[in-house]
């Protein structure tokens, strides 16, 4: 697939009008205090995953609602010390699979806590073990349009709470310094990943790929695949529906998310990415962190020739090197820049 989205030079210095409720704060906020009302950890189970080298537990967390969420919570065997925590999110479609296939940021020293996605699971890797029992609003087939017609209803605000509400669960486990834990993902994993980031103050890092749910408006203008595929396929039905899903989506636009972090931030895309154009990847990036006033540390990498799958393994070095530059800061001063692949 050819580059489709705008060139380089351009995406490095687009910033398009921030387009999000007034209330957007407020919606959050009250949505975060209803399900922050109780204890986050359920239970921890430690879990025989065949690895000589790591421990793992199954472990269950209160989400949205307090519903029951699992994890698998992971740490190098053998180690006592409180380790910094690594929340990673998968992509949209997937479960949290069995506990040996994430092991990239156990290997590396850290902590890792890997969020099941409620309701998700069934269309790719193997499965997922949380269902969302309040998937009955209108909207779908696909996860992206379920509760579309209204904010309080969509997917997404409940799989966003979850998210944060992971952060909140891996602070109370056993042998992780609460002080120092990022959030990592791709795609679906990377929206949610900006989102937490938007919404919990005081992360070490977060780290993000490809990110889902930037710059939605033009994204649906873009591109017909699925994720975004699956709004277009519903209002290609529900003709007459677009404001309402417009309104709906606003209260989850990456872009809002971005505006209000403060971590360090590590961010990737593939310029010929055609289910997360990068134009929304970069207008994320470049307003990052502009309501704070914390001018946070961050740089992008673009891979020119690469699509959704972005820099693959190079890029996943590159987030080892900076993470552990960020949970031990180098002596010397970094600045914010813009690198290509």
């Amino acid at each position: 697939m050819p580059a489709f989205d705008l060139p380089l030079r351009d995406l490095e210095h687009y910033r398009p009008a921030p387009e999000e409720p007034a209330d957007f704060d407020e919606f959050w906020l009250g949505t975060l205090k209803e399900a922050g009302q109780s204890d986050p950890v359920v239970s921890a189970e430690p879990v025989d995953s065949g690895l000589r080298l790591t421990e793992t537990w199954d472990v269950t967390f209160r989400g949205f609602a307090g519903d029951p969420v699992r994890a698998w919570y992971s740490r190098p065997a053998g180690v006592r010390a409180a380790l910094p925590a690594v929340v990673e999110y998968a992509g949209y479609g997937r479960g949290r699979g069995l506990p040996h296939e994430r092991l990239t940021w156990v290997n590396a020293g850290y902590a890792h806590l890997l969020m099941d996605n409620r309701g998700q699971g069934d269309q790719y890797g193997c499965g997922g073990d949380t269902p969302d029992p309040h998937a009955g609003a209108p909207g779908g087939p696909g996860h992206a349009a379920r509760g579309l017609l209204a904010p309080q209803d969509h997917h997404f605000r409940r799989l966003i709470t979850d998210a944060v509400r992971a952060v909140a669960a891996v602070r109370e486990l056993p042998g992780v310094d609460g002080r120092r834990v990022a959030v990592v993902g791709n795609s679906q994993g990377g929206g949610l990943a900006l989102a937490v980031a938007g919404l919990v103050p005081d992360l070490a890092a977060v780290l993000v790929t490809a990110p889902f749910l930037c710059g939605i408006r033009r994204a649906l203008e873009l591109t017909d695949a699925a994720p975004y595929g699956e709004i277009t396929a519903y209002l290609s039905v529900h003709r007459g529906a677009e404001q309402a899903a417009y309104r709906t989506l606003s209260y989850l636009e990456g872009i809002s998310f971005a505006r209000r972090a403060q971590a360090p931030a590590h961010f990737g895309v593939g310029l010929r990415d055609t289910v997360c154009p990068p134009s929304g990847a970069y207008a994320a990036f470049n307003r990052y962190g502009e309501l704070t006033g914390a001018d946070p540390r961050k740089e992008i990498h673009a891979y020119p020739y690469n699509g959704h799958e972005g820099g693959d393994a190079v890029h996943v070095r590159r987030q080892l090197d900076w993470a552990a530059g960020v949970f031990t800061p180098p002596t010397e001063s970094t600045t914010s820049g813009s690198s290509e692949g």
